[in-house]
């Protein structure tokens, strides 16, 4: 028995010998260094991946916009102060602020701005107040109402040129046009839309509010219907009609959407080109025979491209950037007033 224990005593040590051999082996320093090393490369790939990975998926927009939009607008700036032919690109000539202070003593020039400014308003005014009629008869429950919501939204879908093609038939000066048929009916007389000053400039403001009521008016229901149900039941409680809840609830808790939509309308008004364009017989960039609808990006694309004088076309370019952000520090100034006041 003796001679057995010690016998098996040895075994018995070798064995457990082996599993702290094994656990020496792997705490072996190198091998825990090596794996300390790895957990460090893997927290710092992970603290990048956290710090850099937003940089990197904003990455495509920046860089298209400095292809597509910075780049441009410096290399306008400063092809404005030089005088350069869409021939030659490379021909520039120093002249300053020259093509700026031309624009001052043009008169098509600022016959472009008053158009602007005209067909801006009388487009901009009935849209927005169109839209806001739609909107409140769209926040009460009708029946189809997803699909009066998609029918307001076709119009914007549709393509300018789709659109003002339609538009040029139905204000044709002979008497086959819609609205001149329409005017024969009641009796007056057809009316040579293209050729006159208002009537040209009311065509083509029709063409921009058919367009973007629908646009305008979703935006307007979006914002309807994120007002507390609880100011209506309180105006009700007090009497207040319908009329009325729309005037003292309704308006007040959408002036800084009603903002919003004045300023993207008035910047899309400066910019307007692709209907004054077609509208006008052959595309040209005249807008009409005494420029009696001619908009400041007509008169840029007349400028640039039919006479071209690259410089020139730069600064009305840039006069236009100005007035843009004029607009939006008046933007800006309004809105800082609103929350003063709220």
């Amino acid at each position: 028995m003796t001679s057995d224990a010690h016998a098996a005593a040895p075994s018995e040590r070798e064995e457990g010998a082996a599993p702290r051999a094994r656990a020496v082996a792997l705490t072996d320093p190198t091998d825990e260094r090596r794996r300390e090393r790895k957990r460090e490369r893997r927290s710092r790939r992970y603290r990048w991946d956290v710090k850099w990975s937003p940089y990197a998926l904003i990455a495509p927009f920046f860089l298209f916009f400095i292809a597509f939009g910075l780049f441009p607008l410096l290399y306008t700036g400063w092809a404005s102060l030089h005088r350069v032919e869409l021939g030659t690109p490379t021909d520039m000539e120093w002249v300053g602020l020259r093509n700026f202070s031309r624009l001052i003593d043009d008169e098509f020039f600022w016959n472009a701005l008053r158009n602007t400014f005209t067909i801006g308003l009388i487009s901009t005014v009935p849209q927005l107040l169109m839209a806001l009629g739609l909107a409140h008869l769209l926040n009460y429950r009708l029946r189809g109402s997803m699909f009066f919501r998609v029918a307001i939204l076709t119009p914007y879908a549709t393509s300018v040129a789709a659109a003002t093609l339609v538009f040029v038939l139905m204000f044709s000066r002979t008497d086959h046009g819609m609205i001149n048929w329409a005017l024969g009916l009641v009796g007056i007389d057809a009316v040579d839309w293209q050729n006159g000053d208002w009537t040209a400039q009311l065509a083509v403001s029709s063409i921009v509010i058919w367009r973007w009521t629908g646009y305008n008016a979703l935006i307007y229901l979006a914002a309807m219907q994120a007002i507390p149900n609880d100011l209506y039941e309180s105006a009700a409680l007090d009497g207040a009609s319908r009329w009325q809840q729309f005037l003292h609830v309704t308006i007040p808790s959408l002036r800084p959407t009603i903002l919003f939509t004045c300023v993207v309308s008035t910047i899309g008004a400066t910019q307007l080109f692709g209907e004054p364009l077609l509208f006008s017989q052959g595309a040209s960039p005249t807008g009409g025979s005494d420029h009696q609808f001619q908009t400041l990006g007509l008169y840029l694309y007349e400028q640039g491209w039919f006479n071209q004088h690259l410089g020139r076309s730069s600064a009305i370019a840039w006069t236009m950037f100005l007035i843009l952000v004029l607009i939006g520090l008046v933007n800006w100034a309004i809105s800082r007033r609103i929350r003063k006041s709220a």
